[in-house]
């Protein structure tokens, strides 16, 4: 199936109780092509009474999908991986159609999206719980997991199939029905997803799709609905503490992978091939639209020319232009607007006193940027404090290992950090830094099995591994005689 086959053919209603249908209020919203500007698909708006009524689909369909043995419930994640496998590349198309990755990141995440339906399709089985004798001997200690009730599924943008299957994967596991919400701006990946797991054979009422156009009020009303019991969202911190306040209301258990700031320490001694190797990859990895982009670069003096000059010739060889282009390495940002918020913190930074050693420039057309790099970036400048979410590179020297985890802890930030080094000291240095996930030697550690989250003001619990399947599980302890 070719991207020229669907182009007309995207699923662009709201999915609710087993029905593809349109908002209430018969509105549509455009979904853009962010590398020209054109209009892809008009998606349906969800009203406040349509994310009830998905709220509402998904509490009738709890019982009876809670209630399902964990095979069946493996078995059809099972199902939703191999559809995704046999159509990965109309999934990128998809994504790079409105998100304007490059079409090698599209692929990439297609990859990575399905591989949380087969993770959790094995996770399903392995529900722990616990039989034991009191120390006291008198009752035996039963601890068996429930799943937790309706979720509310928050996606950002900017991985459309990834963010949505790491929720989904998990929350349909553990027996829980959700309402998914995603981004305004990438829908359509959503809608597909959703229509991939009806094929796999998900029941009517277990999955809900709604796309509000107000999206504060009609996430609130449906937070304050008794039925749900489960908030999981990714997105800013700044929505994540406005999310946290309106989940006390009702008590609801939470799960919130929010912004990042990620330092990248180059320490002396390490190799620096590997680094730029990595550096390249944990920095343009989505076009720096990732909260595990390395985002500001910390490096030993003793390295830093060489640094700084091999990552500038990496960088200079990409490609921009649209991502349908496989030929491009680095496709469209989101929109114009994310485009701008990128540009203008790299004029910032040269005025600050940073030197362009590369780009610093937008295209003519569509929401491209250049791959740049900032020489002599001042810690504590406005672009090493935000998530710049673009193909920046802001280079900070340093003379001291202990000054640049100082440098690298800055931050009310903590999800993830890189660590260059010879073995032994880049190891005890990622045990000093605050985060919750740190690479060594590598640019890349999002894998289903490992536990994705951070600390500080980047979240609160995991996703991904074995811890992802309990987000969604109550605990329960029964005593009985011994």
């Amino acid at each position: 199936m070719t991207l020229e086959q669907t182009a007309t053919g995207y699923r662009s209603d709201l999915f609710i109780g087993g029905r593809w249908r349109g908002g209430s209020g018969e509105r549509t919203f455009p979904v853009l092509d962010p590398s020209d500007g054109t209009v892809i698909a008009d998606f349906a708006v969800a009203t406040e009474e349509d994310c009830v009524a998905a709220v509402d689909a998904a509490e009738a369909a709890l019982p009876e999908w809670s209630a399902t043995a964990p095979r069946q419930r493996s078995e059809i994640l099972r199902r939703a991986f191999d559809i995704l496998t046999e159509e990965r590349e109309h999934l990128a198309e998809i994504m790079v159609r409105e998100n304007g990755k490059a079409f090698a990141d599209a692929l990439a995440e297609a990859d990575y999206a399905k591989e949380f339906f087969r993770w959790f399709a094995e996770e399903a089985v392995r529900i722990p719980g616990e039989f034991r004798l009191s120390p006291n001997g008198d009752k035996r200690i039963v601890v068996t997991h429930q799943p937790i009730g309706v979720s509310l599924l928050i996606t950002p943008w900017n991985f459309p199939a990834a963010m949505a299957t790491r929720k989904l994967a998990p929350a349909l596991a553990a027996g829980c029905t959700v309402v998914l919400k995603p981004a305004s701006e990438t829908p359509l990946t959503a809608a597909y997803v959703v229509e991939v797991l009806t094929r796999a054979g998900v029941p009517a009422g277990v999955v809900n799709l709604v796309t509000p156009e107000r999206v504060g009020p009609a996430v609130e009303r449906m937070m304050a609905h008794p039925a749900v019991r489960k908030l999981s969202f990714t997105g800013s911190t700044e929505v994540g503490r406005i999310l946290l306040r309106q989940a006390a209301e009702t008590v609801i258990s939470t799960s919130m992978e929010l912004g990042g700031n990620a330092p990248f320490l180059v320490l002396p001694g390490a190799d620096v091939d590997l680094a730029v190797q990595g550096a390249v990859v944990a920095k343009m990895r989505n076009g720096g639209a990732a909260c595990t982009a390395a985002n500001r670069f910390y490096v030993h003096r003793s390295v830093y020319d060489e640094f700084a000059g091999k990552l500038t010739d990496a960088l200079r060889g990409y490609s921009v232009g649209p991502g349908i282009d496989r030929a491009n390495k680095l496709g469209a940002l989101v929109s114009v607007k994310e485009r701008d918020k990128v540009a203008d913190l790299v004029d910032e930074a040269v005025t600050e006193g940073a030197r362009l050693a590369l780009g610093g420039r937008k295209l003519p057309d569509g929401a491209f940027y250049e791959p740049t790099v900032l020489l002599d970036v001042e810690h504590g400048s406005a672009i090493t404090r935000t998530e710049v979410f673009g193909p920046v590179s802001p280079l900070v020297p340093f003379d001291d290992v202990d000054e640049a985890v100082r440098m690298a802890n800055d931050t009310i930030f903590g999800l993830i950090a890189y660590v260059f080094g010879e073995t032994g000291q880049a190891f005890s240095v990622a045990q000093r830094i605050d985060a919750g996930m740190v690479a060594v030697n590598r640019g890349v550690v999002s894998d289903p099995a490992a536990p994705f989250g951070g600390m500080k003001q980047s979240g609160l619990g995991r996703e991904g591994s074995s811890e992802g399947i309990l987000e969604f599980l109550e605990e329960k302890y029964i005593a009985t005689a011994p």
